[in-house]
């Protein structure tokens, strides 16, 4: 053998069917291959036949799944069990940012046959795998796993049970106060449809949050103090660089193209929805969003908030807007990360999707603050500095679904609809409703003063119901959506 380093075992990483993020899985793989593993990346949106198939002919001894949407819960427990049919019973690693170890206990380990690991972040998984893989530290770690498992379940049992959900009812009764008398609704100054066929990336570059770009390459701490850090500010600075010469590059040669459509509509709110009209005199409904209350007993003090609490109810007969948008800086992307990987250089891919993600966010922030200013004009005397604008300090919130104040995923097809997002943008939804390219958003505007972001939390089965009914969808399929990010317990 002399020189050559023996393989110390194969492993399968794959991202789950109907997502299409893969940055966390791609540094995974780096760093297990950089410990000598084996690794067989079968890349992102895998359904769980191909994973199955692949573990069986390749005799893999470990799986890695990953995810970034919360859908992606649900579809890991479904390739667990896909896995059990076909009597694999290798080790199998959950990761991603929706994934938890309150998840992996309670839906996933459960049901599979063969012991499954939460890994938290890519530094972790070559410790993790060499634990697993080795002869004389797997049993240890196995029973100590199993036993924490078994703690966080019961933990979760308690709390699940534990927690009063008031009747939905009630919860409307306490919703957020706002005294509509005294609002005046801003009329927007650019009415439905604003199209941005190509965004100039240069301008986005001071809107850049690097704090969440250091974390993705596992340095924690704050942009720019992490600079200086003693432990890691010789790294942070150099990746640092590294993205000022790649943001160049995308910047001078045109690598990505940006694009962007928002819309501004009429629109006022029916109970927990909001009905969007055809014109200002409200002639007809051109679409109904929907959004869940929060359910949690807070007490008379504190409001149970929905979003729809945010925009003038139709029974105050005052004409209010609300927005939507889609951006992406993904236009590009995978043509020009297939030449790094076709050179097999992996630090310059994952360095352009972060950098593409980045440049996303810095878009959508950039936007927000035009329309504030601009399109919608509630603001126009706004004047924040790019860091304020990290911290929020403005009015008005972009919330997106999928995410804690509007947790349905399904809806994103109803905002695509309503602003032609993937004619405008070109950005698709997948089946399970991530937006392709990867570094897409899509989100609504909310201009109320008091419109703030929430959590919906865990909501009761008579809400549901209700809202089942509203969106005019089975209750089992509603389950299905609202379970795979644990918003709906059924004990409850």
């Amino acid at each position: 053998e002399g020189h050559i380093q023996r393989k110390r075992g194969k492993i399968l990483l794959a991202t789950v069917k109907g997502d299409v993020h893969d940055i966390g899985k791609n540094i995974v793989g780096v760093v297990l291959g950089c410990n000598h593993f084996d690794i067989v990346d079968l890349g992102v949106m895998v359904p769980a036949r191909r994973i199955v198939e692949t573990a069986l002919k390749e005799k893999v001894n470990l799986v890695g799944l990953s995810g970034l949407i919360t859908p992606s819960l649900e579809e890991m427990v479904n390739v667990a069990k896909e896995l059990n049919r076909h009597q694999v019973k290798v080790p199998l690693l959950i990761g991603g940012a929706t994934t938890s170890k309150t998840h992996t206990a309670v839906k996933i380990e459960p049901t599979y046959n063969g012991p499954v690991i939460y890994v938290k972040d890519a530094s972790q998984s070559a410790g993790i795998v060499n634990q697993l893989l080795h002869p004389d530290t797997h049993p240890n770690y196995l029973s100590q796993l199993s036993s924490e498992y078994q703690d966080i379940r019961q933990r979760h049992e308690r709390t699940t049970t534990k927690k009063a959900l008031l009747p939905l009812t009630t919860a409307r009764e306490r919703k957020t106060p706002i005294n509509w008398e005294q609002y005046t609704p801003s009329v927007p100054i650019h009415k439905g449809l604003t199209v941005y066929e190509e965004y100039p990336l240069q301008e986005l570059i001071p809107y850049i949050d690097w704090t969440p770009f250091f974390l993705t390459w596992e340095l924690k701490g704050k942009y720019p103090e992490i600079l200086k850090d003693p432990r890691m500010g010789q790294q942070a600075q150099r990746l640092y660089e590294e993205a000022q010469e790649m943001l160049a590059l995308i910047t001078n040669e045109r690598r990505l193209t940006a694009r962007a459509v928002v819309g501004l509509f009429p629109a006022n709110a029916r109970g927990d929805d909001i009905e969007i009209y055809t014109d200002e005199d409200r002639n007809g409904v051109r679409m109904t969003i929907h959004f869940l209350r929060q359910q949690s007993d807070k007490g008379m003090s504190r409001p149970d908030r929905c979003l729809a609490d945010y925009v003038v109810p139709l029974e105050k007969d005052k004409l209010d807007w609300i927005g939507a948008f889609a951006v992406t800086t993904g236009i590009g992307l995978k043509q020009w990360i297939a030449e790094y990987e076709k050179n097999q250089d992996d630090f310059q891919a994952i360095l352009a999707k972060s950098l593409a993600d980045r440049l996303v966010e810095a878009l959508a922030e950039h936007l927000h603050e035009r329309v504030r200013r601009e399109l919608w004009s509630y603001a126009p005397e706004e004047n924040l500095e790019p860091l304020d604008l990290l911290k929020e300090k403005y009015r008005g919130i972009r919330p997106a679904p999928g995410y804690p104040a509007c947790p349905d995923h399904t809806e994103k097809q109803l905002l695509f609809d309503l602003i032609d997002a993937t004619k405008y943008t070109s950005i698709q939804l997948t089946d399970h409703f991530a937006m392709t390219p990867p570094a897409s958003i899509c989100g609504w505007y909310f201009a109320h003063p008091e419109a703030r972001y929430f959590g919906v939390g865990k909501i009761g089965k008579d809400q549901v119901i209700d809202y089942a009914h509203r969106k005019g969808m089975a209750v089992n399929t509603v389950e299905k959506w609202l379970a795979s990010n644990l918003a709906y317990d059924p004990r409850l």
